[in-house]
């Protein structure tokens, strides 16, 4: 098998991990209950990476104004390696309350010694906000345009990595119930146009989701409930 036919495998094969179902995968439908499932899978994500042994943090997260889960991240290559997945973003005001979910696409390459394929669950803890606010203007790199750092872990705990909390973004990460390392530097997060107007009747643009919680969904009421207990 020449080079071109095992990338394309690898990336055929990467498709199908991310139908694969799980107890986190989103399912398949029209647009509105697609995004409804993602917003149920992320919920799902966030509930469970709390109830691991090596969690994020309480101080990271009591810092944190905003995060991104992205269910089933696709990381695939050989040698020449592509990340991309679907998720949602929030941010959390000056009162302590959560936004409504903003739909994201993050996207990325690679290069170096890598083969095979994986599907991962990403969350991104943001200690400030104002990064995911830009973003109605265009999409941001991790790593270049903000520092982007594997997050320490344990609730009561921060010295495993980066104790003083110095990046902007931390990332938590994990395969098959595991916790599990990605580089994440030179991946885009930018807003999906197309999922985001297909969940909301009206869209505008992510900075008038971040700023306002009126969504009535009952899926984002049960996420945003859990993003509450979370600190």
């Amino acid at each position: 098998m020449n080079f071109k036919a095992f990338l394309l495998a690898v990336s055929i094969g990467g498709f199908s991990i991310a139908s694969t179902p799980s107890m986190a995968q989103p399912n398949s439908g029209t647009p509105g209950q697609k995004e409804t499932a993602k917003l149920e899978a992320a919920n799902t994500i966030l509930t469970e990476f709390t109830q691991m042994k090596e969690s994020i943090p309480q101080k990271l997260l009591d810092l944190s104004e905003g995060i991104v889960i992205i269910p089933k991240l696709i990381n695939a290559g050989f040698v020449v390696g592509g990340k991309r997945g679907k998720g949602i973003a929030l941010v959390r005001n000056k009162q302590g309350d959560w936004s409504d979910p903003v739909f994201v696409t993050l996207t990325g390459g690679s290069f170096g010694f890598q083969i095979g394929v994986q599907a991962v669950d990403l969350v991104l803890v943001f200690k400030s906000s104002k990064t995911l606010l830009d973003m109605s203007s265009g999409s941001f790199t991790l790593g270049g345009d903000l520092s982007v750092a594997a997050g320490p872990m344990g609730r009561s705990s921060t010295a495993s990595t980066d104790s003083k909390l110095e990046a902007e973004v931390y990332s938590y990460s994990r395969s098959k119930g595991l916790f599990a390392g990605i580089t994440l530097n030179g991946a885009a997060l930018s807003v999906d146009r197309d999922a985001n107007t297909a969940f909301y009747e009206e869209f505008e643009n992510a900075n008038t989701l971040f700023n306002s919680s009126g969504s009535t969904s009952g899926e984002v009421q049960e996420l945003k409930s859990t993003l509450k207990k979370l600190k």
